[in-house]
């Protein structure tokens, strides 16, 4: 099943982020913890050239750990900043702000050299639909300043928001590119919500989750559904959680679709554990 999102706003989102990049000192990339890799919009990357890149890896609660600690070392062999948050419950908030302003000393110190004063330093908040940038703002700016919101593109307009003194954020709109690279990077993208739910069949992405699960998480399974599920049949998990659900067609035969669609927001939730699943 291939899956590809780029709705008619993204031209003006691009258009917008483009026209504002030269701005700003400093870019902050938003990437889901779970799939930091999956969700790496290279555009972003591209249009920020010349730029400092700091990677957020957010949603860090969601995400496995050590699998969390593995991708930002991977991020750091690559030559870039990179740092977990947890922006619901404010874990890394510290150490974003920390490294920013690490990156942006050296500016500061040739600000000063000249005699000119030392201006707050200008942050593009920057990154995929859904992945949290609003909440994370709010999570830096300590009030509920930013809209938020759970759909792809809930995100509207330009915001400036002041980080104590020092620094400056600018949101921007969630940005995809134009094409999916795989099938298997698609699913990630429609498990994580990136993408809009009219780009994919939830069916089929729960099936992705559900032989996810079987290959890397059994201890999972059997903890939320219980033993005896036989290995490699996506189905016999959608049709044990419509059974312990209650999602029940006439006839009492298990409703697969409703279980899927209720394995994803579990999963989304997190109420699965801490899973990633970029490898």
């Amino acid at each position: 099943m291939a899956v590809n999102w780029f709705p008619g706003h993204m031209v003006g989102a691009r258009r917008e982020i483009e026209e504002n990049m030269k701005w700003v000192d400093i870019v902050l990339l938003l990437l889901d913890a779970r799939a930091p890799f999956s969700c790496r919009n290279r555009q972003l990357e591209k249009m920020a050239k010349g730029k400092l890149l700091l990677y957020i890896l957010n949603k860090a609660d969601l995400a496995d750990e050590e699998a969390t600690k593995r991708y930002i070392r991977q991020f750091q062999q690559q030559g870039f900043y990179a740092v977990a948050m947890d922006s619901m419950g404010g874990k890394g908030k510290r150490d974003v702000l920390s490294q920013v302003r690490k990156m942006y000393a050296e500016q500061a110190e040739k600000m000063k050299a000249r005699g000119r004063r030392i201006r707050p330093a200008r942050v593009m908040v920057a990154g995929v639909p859904n992945v949290g940038k609003s909440t994370f703002l709010n999570c830096l700016v300590g009030k509920n300043r930013v809209k938020t919101g759970d759909k792809p593109g809930v995100t509207r307009g330009r915001q400036w928001v002041r980080v104590l003194e020092d620094i400056e954020l600018l949101d921007t709109p969630g940005l995809m590119w134009p094409k999916v690279e795989s099938d298997e990077q698609g699913y990630k993208l429609a498990l994580l919500n990136i993408v809009g739910e009219k780009a994919y069949q939830e069916y089929d992405v729960a099936a992705f989750l559900a032989n996810y699960l079987q290959n890397h998480c059994p201890q999972e399974i059997a903890r939320q559904l219980g033993e005896g599920l036989q290995m490699g049949n996506y189905e016999e998990i959608l049709i044990r959680i419509a059974q312990k659900r209650g999602y029940l067609n006439h006839g009492a035969q298990p409703d697969l679709d409703k279980a899927a669609h209720n394995l994803l927001q579990e999963f989304r939730r997190g109420k699965w554990g801490r899973i990633s699943l970029d490898g």
